[in-house]
């Protein structure tokens, strides 16, 4: 067992996950609230279900007086 070779593996995967880290800050801090509709992938993530609409045909709604 090379435990240098150990300690400087976990040394370079310790740089990569700080930059990434790094990254993810940057990307988190430039984000405001976003402007205009969401897209439709993020709409169906969250479960909003489309408002109900009337199933009544506009001769059903003659006939009943509406």
């Amino acid at each position: 067992m090379n435990l240098t070779k150990i300690l400087e593996d976990l040394r370079q995967e310790r740089e990569q996950i700080d930059e990434a880290i790094l990254s993810l800050e940057r990307l988190a801090a430039g984000s405001g609230p976003r402007r205009g509709r969401p897209p439709a992938w993020l709409k169906a993530q969250r479960g909003h279900p489309r408002p109900a609409r009337s199933k009544e045909t506009p001769a059903a709604k003659t006939a009943a007086g509406g």
